[in-house]
């Protein structure tokens, strides 16, 4: 089905060929100079490349993948030593006491929570980034296509715009001649300027696109970019999707990610439970006293002297903390509410992504079916009735009006091709976001 589908693309790109073989290369070049460069221009993958690259707000997502690390090396830390000194002087008198205290809290229990929260708040901060790398790719390969058909459109408006000039020249030659009546010159500069106008338009929406699609790659306004690939090429590509459709449902990153903030809150829910046990904090200090009394007594050598002692005191113990009143029982309740929350939201995230890849093959099958529907013979029919048309307009058997519908049903039939085109190339795309493809 895949070759079938892609032969008729390739019939139709040559008839494309062939239709602009009619119009002068200097007439013709201004279509897609300026957006399509075949050899030199932007190729999809490589837009890919360069969005998961440069795109800002993805920046941001594994910016703050490496916040999470920094907050894990944290939390992996125990808590420092306290120190505390005092000096204590009698009023007008000269006793004094100098005491160091040293408190250091052990954190028996609180380290393997916190370090299971952080761990488990990486996994999430990675899976989010992740989750952003599909749908960028997915947005990237959209704004493509989107560029890709309106320069396919712009193109063909080109083609009419530059055959109806040349057609205009030729009948206003006639009519300086008086083989033919003024009014048809004036019809054909009429359906010019419509096709003038059309063009404008086109251009303006292909401008716009382009201008969405450098948003991005991470490139600003005035950038110049040209894409490599046409709307037609696109659509030969491979049809197979990378991701198994049976395992997208649970491999795709939005849903690891749900996944990972179930296990965080269960992480949530055991350090909660940790903070509420006891602690212990060992305790140091040192005293220094110098202090004596208004009394005096006796010296070993038998002298009067004031009664005076420096005495050195040190002390060792430890500090439990007792969970009686208050046992972290608010902090563990939220956490488990918060849990409910987020096994809730897995779910919901497991129904979305089932359904999102659900629509995206339906939409993609019948796409398929479209433009198989849509067959190379229609285009070609067209061009030839054109062409058969346009000469028996020349050959005095028909009238300009013939010419002008037949050249409007010709342009419609490539409005309406290129829409075929567009839904088979995005719902392809539509699908391999859905099943968690970024390349």
């Amino acid at each position: 089905m895949t070759t079938r589908v892609a032969g008729v693309a390739i019939g139709v790109l040559a008839l494309s060929v062939s239709l602009r073989a009619q119009i002068p290369h200097t007439e013709q070049a201004s279509a897609t100079a300026s957006s399509v460069d075949p050899i030199g221009g932007l190729s999809l993958d490589d837009a890919i490349a360069q969005a998961l690259q440069n795109e800002p707000g993805l920046q941001a997502l594994r910016a703050r993948v490496d916040v999470t690390r920094g907050l894990r090396e944290q939390a992996g830390l125990r808590p420092n030593p306290s120190v505390s000194f005092f000096q204590q002087q009698e009023p007008a008198g000269t006793d004094r006491q100098t005491r160091l205290e040293l408190q250091w809290p052990l954190d028996l229990f609180r380290k393997a929570g916190r370090t299971a929260v952080a761990d488990r708040e990486i996994e999430m901060a990675q899976e989010t980034a992740a989750d952003r790398e599909r749908t960028l790719a997915g947005d990237v390969r959209m704004k493509y296509g989107e560029v890709a058909a309106a320069v396919r459109m712009l193109s063909v408006t080109e083609q009419l715009l530059a055959a109806t000039t040349r057609q205009r020249g030729l009948v206003a030659s006639q009519v300086d001649e008086g083989a033919t009546p003024p009014i048809d010159r004036d019809m054909l500069r009429v359906e010019e300027r419509r096709l003038e106008a059309d063009r404008m338009l086109q251009a303006g929406a292909a401008d716009r696109r382009l201008i969405e699609l450098k948003r991005l790659l991470g490139m600003p306004v005035d950038a110049p970019l040209t894409l490599r690939e046409s709307l037609e090429g696109l659509v030969q590509r491979d049809a197979r999707p990378s991701s198994d459709p049976s395992s997208a449902a649970t491999a795709r990153p939005d849903v690891r990610e749900a996944e990972a903030r179930v296990r965080t809150s269960e992480a949530e829910i055991d350090r909660a439970h940790r903070e509420g046990r006891a602690d212990v904090s060992l305790v140091g200090a040192y005293m220094r006293m110098d202090a004596g009394f208004p009394q005096q007594g006796l010296s070993p050598g038998g002298e009067f002297q004031r009664i005076r002692g420096v005495f050195h005191y040190v002390s060792a113990g430890a500090m439990v903390t007792l969970p009686v009143l208050n046992h972290n029982q608010g902090g563990v309740a939220a956490a488990e509410a918060d849990r409910r929350g987020a096994v809730a939201r897995l779910e919901a995230t497991r129904l979305a992504a089932q359904n999102e890849i659900g629509v995206a093959r339906s939409r993609e099958e019948h796409a398929r079916r479209a433009l198989e529907a849509y067959s190379g013979e229609a285009i070609a029919l067209a061009t030839q009735n054109l062409s058969v048309v346009r000469q028996t307009y020349q050959l005095g058997r028909g009238t300009l009006l013939d010419v002008l519908n037949e050249q409007r049903r010709y342009l419609d039939l490539e409005r309406t091709y290129t829409d075929v085109l567009r839904e088979a190339y995005e719902a392809r795309q539509d699908l391999e976001t859905a099943l968690g493809g970024v390349r």
